[in-house]
C-alpha cells in the first residue's frame, strides 16, 4: 500500500489477467475497504469488506430485494449463484440471513483465485466456490436444493447464449424448491429484442413473473440492466415495487398483463436458436 504526500496510505488498484481478461480491483475512495471489481473495463462487482450489505450498483440492489423476499428476514437460506464475480451477493445473503448455505458456479478459475485473495469471504460464511461452467454446475446441484437461483454471468459483457434458453431454465425449475426464487440479471437495449425473448423462455418455465429495471430502459431509450423475477408461487409485487421505487434509481416493476404486453409476442428460446445477449455500446462504460 503506498502512501501520499501526507504519509497517508493510499490504496492502489490490483491489474491481473484472468481467464475473462483484465481484472481490476480499484478502490473505493468514499469507503475505506471498499472495491469496484472490472473486467475488460466492463464493472463487475462492488464489494465492502466492512459492511457486506452494503449494495453500490443498481441491479444488485434489485437483486437483493429479491434475496430479502425469498424468506422471512433472518431466515436462512440455500442459494445458488449462476456467476461470481466478486461474490457481492453471497456475501450479502451471508450477511443478511446468517447460517445460509450457499454455493458460487464461477467459470474463471483465475478470477477466483484474485477474488480470493483480495477479497476473502468471511470464513463464518458457508459459501462453497466451485470453478466450472456455470450450465454444468447447475446440472450436478439436487433436484429441489435452492431457495434461490440468481443468475449474473458475463462473458465479454455478454450473457452466453447457453444460458439464455429453455433448457437451461428447465434445469434452474428442477434445482429449484417448491415456492423457490429464480432472479437473472439482463442487459439490453434498443429495440429489446433479446430482453422479449428472455421473458418468453421464462414464461414456458414458470407461471409467475415480474421484471424490474430502469423505466428508460423498459422504454427502449438506453442500454442498460433489468432483474427478471420467476416462481411458481405468486410474487411479493406489492413490496419489490416500494423497495425498487425507494432505490437511489428507482427501478419500476412490470407484472402480469403489462408484463406479457411488453413481451410483444416474442418466441422461446431454445439451445437451437439461442443467441448471446448484445454487447453493449461503447459510451456505457465510459
Amino acid at each position: 500500500m503506498a502512501r501520499n504526500k501526507r504519509g497517508r496510505e493510499v490504496r492502489e488498484a490490483v491489474v491481473e489477467k484472468v481467464d475473462g481478461g483484465l481484472a481490476e480491483l480499484m478502490p473505493d475512495r468514499d469507503r475505506p475497504r471498499a472495491w469496484t471489481l472490472l473486467v475488460d473495463g466492463a464493472p463487475q462487482s462492488h464489494v465492502d469488506l466492512d459492511d457486506p450489505a452494503h449494495l453500490a450498483f443498481e441491479y444488485q440492489r434489485r437483486l437483493g430485494h429479491i434475496a430479502d423476499l425469498v424468506a422471512p428476514p433472518g431466515k436462512p437460506i440455500q442459494a445458488l449463484h449462476l456467476g461470481g464475480g466478486a461474490f457481492t451477493l453471497a456475501r450479502y445473503i451471508a450477511a443478511t440471513r446468517p447460517r445460509s448455505t450457499q454455493q458460487i458456479v464461477e467459470r474463471d478459475a483465475a478470477l477466483i483465485q484474485l477474488v480470493r485473495r483480495e477479497l476473502p469471504l468471511d470464513p463464518q460464511a458457508r459459501v462453497r466456490v466451485r470453478g466450472t461452467d456455470a450450465r454444468e454446475g447447475l446440472a450436478k446441484i439436487a433436484d429441489g436444493w435452492a431457495d434461490l437461483v440468481i443468475a449474473d454471468v458475463f462473458s465479454g459483457a455478454r450473457t452466453p447464449a447457453h444460458l439464455t434458453s429453455t433448457e437451461f431454465l428447465t434445469d434452474v425449475r428442477r434445482v429449484l424448491k417448491p415456492g423457490g426464487f429464480y432472479a437473472a440479471n439482463l442487459a439490453d437495449g434498443p429495440p429489446l429484442a433479446h430482453l422479449r425473448g428472455q421473458l418468453a423462455t421464462a414464461a414456458a418455465l414458470f407461471p409467475e413473473l415480474a421484471l424490474v429495471a430502469d423505466p428508460t430502459v423498459l422504454r427502449g431509450k438506453r442500454f442498460g440492466n433489468a432483474v427478471l423475477l420467476g416462481s411458481d408461487r405468486a410474487l411479493p409485487v406489492a413490496e419489490l415495487t416500494r423497495r425498487s421505487a425507494g432505490d437511489p434509481h428507482p427501478g419500476r416493476v412490470e407484472h402480469g398483463r403489462g408484463l406479457r404486453d411488453f413481451s410483444g409476442g416474442a418466441a422461446a428460446v431454445t439451445d437451437v436458436s439461442a443467441v448471446a445477449s448484445p454487447a453493449p455500446p461503447p459510451s456505457v462504460f465510459r
